[in-house]
């Protein structure tokens, strides 16, 4: 097992955040990029930029802080450590937990979320290391990722019959699909093709300012996309796409109900895909959410239809380990588990009308 130091980034690193990012074993997270720590800054959490160094490579990653009133702090490893192996992820995790106690800071647990695909093994490594499951937090704990590395005919012919149908169908059928520019006007109009999926699921949106200074931060970082199709003049399906890295990501979408043309919410993804793949050399294209693998034909399941559109062009779901705690505090650990974590999300959500997390 390797061995693993942790310490804060300097100022040089944060000003080149995403370089450095990007050159982890894992090619960076979206969620660990310089425009979601901004935006993460001004919804209740502090970004800390942490670097883990071991003999064999360095790997940066984002953590944010919130604090909580009595017990402390939390720190969240979002989508993160990067690791090279999994064994590594407890590895690194000791060693920010060495970091926080030699500092002094007042952490409670530390919450890891690495990009690891989940399985028995895993689990294993993890428990028998001290880490404590907890329930997932990210949309894309479990995903359909799309292998892009192939030629454009080719991954046409790699998705499914009835994704290429309808992506051939709404061509030749002139669907009006297109980039749109980050307008004040567009991003109103995506926000209300969201709150149309909200209405047909238990989603809970944030507010339309948090979705703003997300979108804007990614567009002026030149990673961020937005894509719309139109029908009789008006955005009827919407996506905002994102390119960090090697990867390509369908972060957020929406639609309109009882639409006329068929196939234009897979001409949109076909159309982003190809122009990030084209543009940015993209390697993977991560369609951001489905059910788990062992829910997929759960037809209660609450995305049960974002999974069936999401896997006609991905025919697997990939199952990441998701959310383990390192327990720094056990009795502060132990409030905050038993009631002081559903507690403070109750508030949090009454005073602001937005998810915790």
């Amino acid at each position: 097992m390797r061995d693993f130091s942790a310490r804060l980034a300097t100022a040089e690193e944060i000003a080149d955040w995403d370089s450095h990012v990007q050159a982890n074993p894992g090619g960076g997270n979206v969620l660990q990029s310089a425009a979601y720590a901004e935006v993460k800054s001004h919804h209740g959490w502090n970004p800390v930029y942490v670097v883990f160094t071991c003999a064999d490579y360095t790997s940066y990653n984002l953590v944010i802080e919130k604090k909580v009133p009595v017990l402390g702090s939390l720190w969240y490893l979002i989508k993160g450590p990067d690791a090279a192996a999994p064994e590594d992820v407890p590895a690194m995790a000791a060693a920010l937990g060495d970091f926080i106690k030699l500092t002094g800071r007042r952490v409670f647990a530390l919450k890891v979320e690495p990009d690891v695909v989940d399985g028995e093994d895993v689990q294993k490594l993890f428990t028998g290391a001290g880490l404590v499951k907890t329930f997932n937090l990210q949309p894309n704990d479990s995903t359909a990722l799309l292998d892009t590395t192939p030629d454009t005919e080719q991954i046409l012919k790699n998705i499914s019959s009835r994704a290429r149908n309808a992506v051939r169908r709404a061509i030749r059928e002139g669907a009006d699909v297109r980039r749109v520019e980050p307008t004040e006007e567009n991003m109103q109009a995506m926000y209300k093709l969201m709150s149309h999926i909200e209405d047909r699921s238990s989603a809970r949106m944030r507010s339309y300012e948090y979705y703003r200074r997300f979108w804007s931060n990614f567009v002026a970082a030149g990673q961020g996309r937005f894509y719309f199709a139109f029908e009789d003049g008006e955005p009827s399906v919407g996506a905002f796409v994102i390119a960090y890295g090697k990867k390509g990501t369908y972060k957020d979408g929406g639609s309109k109900p009882r639409r006329k043309q068929y196939g234009d919410s897979h001409l949109v993804q076909w159309t982003a895909l190809t122009e990030l793949k084209e543009d940015f050399g993209i390697e993977e294209y991560d369609f951001c959410g489905t059910p788990p693998s062992s829910e997929l034909k759960n037809k209660e399941h609450p995305h049960h239809g974002l999974g069936l559109f999401k896997t006609s062009f991905s025919k697997t779901v990939t199952d990441f380990a998701g959310c383990y705690d390192l327990v720094l505090d056990p009795l502060r650990y132990r409030i905050w588990n038993t009631i002081g974590e559903r507690v403070t999300r109750q508030i949090y959500w009454r005073r602001h009308h937005q998810p915790f997390y």
